[in-house]
């Protein structure tokens, strides 16, 4: 595996930028044939405020939330924009709002739940989803059904990149990189993954955390 890592800028703003590597690579749901690398938005303050900066803007006046549910470990990204989109000094339906920012956890059956701790800030609010990196939408579904499950409502979802304008459940996933912005990305089923098919050997395991060789 050749590790070259390619700066990918947002034309929004530049600083909201990932990077990207082509292989053959694992997810959890699916094979990829490119690795995006969320760690400079994820763990660098001004590149997670300016990240989140571009993805309030698009929620400010259309989307009220009280909880924003970060998955991916996105908290960074989540905070910034409970700033952004509570700050007094803008117009914003949420302006002067105590927006929680939590993350689900994930039990023995691999859904995603909630600490009793933290159901308060679900129960009968208004939450937004937000994810690094989305390839099929089906965690943001789970994400949406842990939600409804404890007693609120997704009234937003929000990630980085999204390979998928949609979920399956047809709520709209607003990013800020598309597919478009990756022309050659593809990803598959593992039993339809023609990388497998032509014994190509994986390059490594991918998840939230970053990539494991193999």
């Amino acid at each position: 595996m050749r590790e070259q890592l390619t700066d990918l800028r947002s034309t929004r703003n530049p600083k909201a930028r990932i990077k990207i590597m082509e292989g053959h690579f694992a997810t959890v749901n699916s094979h990829i044939n490119t690795y995006i690398d969320m760690s400079t938005v994820k763990c660098r303050h001004n590149n997670g405020r300016e990240t989140a900066r571009v993805l309030a803007e698009h929620f400010r006046n259309n989307t009220m939330v009280d909880t924003i549910v970060c998955l991916d470990g996105t908290e960074v990204i989540g905070a910034f924009m409970a700033e952004f989109l509570s700050d007094r000094g803008i117009m914003s339906i949420n302006s002067g709002n105590n927006i929680s920012i939590i993350t689900p956890d994930v039990n023995a059956y691999g859904q995603l739940v909630f600490m009793d701790s933290t159901i308060r800030m679900i129960k009968n609010m208004q939450a937004l989803v937000l994810a690094a990196s989305v390839t099929t939408g089906r965690t943001i579904a789970q994400a949406a059904e842990a939600v409804s499950y404890y007693g609120g409502t997704v009234g937003g979802v929000a990630a980085i990149f999204s390979n998928v304008e949609q979920t399956p459940e047809e709520m709209e996933i607003f990013s800020i990189f598309h597919k478009e912005d990756l022309p050659d990305y593809q990803a598959y089923q593992p039993s339809e993954c023609p990388m497998c098919r032509r014994k190509q050997p994986l390059d490594a395991i991918v998840n939230s955390f970053g990539y494991s060789k193999l």
